[in-house]
């Protein structure tokens, strides 16, 4: 059974810093799988971040991301991480990890994913 387990969100002022880290087990995945990272407030989609294919050879960013958070992974624990620095208000979500592994779409919808974690909130204050 494939887990995917987050951890890291919290409360944290604007301008600072959180890392967020998403642990996958259950199955073994190849090099070309991806980790994707996406984010979502109610009443909102779920908005694409960033993704890591699982050899770590290439990484993807949102546009609203670029230049301030950084994915990185796999540890040999097979963790991957959501490095967010400069935090601004907007950028309070729920934030989920998320694999893709079926290939079938875009790595930037959501509903191509096939495991999702728990989610985790992070909360940015002014």
């Amino acid at each position: 059974q494939v887990q995917l387990v987050e951890s890291g969100g919290g409360l944290v002022q604007a301008g600072g810093s959180l890392r967020l880290s998403c642990a996958a087990s259950g199955r073994t995945f190849s090099s070309y799988h991806i980790m994707g990272w996406f984010r979502q407030v109610p009443g909102n989609e779920r908005e694409f971040v960033g993704a890591i294919t699982w050899s770590g050879a290439s990484v993807f960013y949102g546009d609203s991301v670029k230049g301030r958070f950084t994915i990185s992974g796999p540890n040999a624990k097979n963790t991957f991480y959501l490095q967010m620095n400069s935090l601004k208000p907007e950028d309070t979500a729920t934030y989920y990890c998320a694999a893709y592994v079926n290939l079938s779409g875009t790595y930037t919808k959501a509903a191509y994913y096939d495991y999702w974690g728990q989610g985790t909130q992070v909360t940015v204050s002014t």
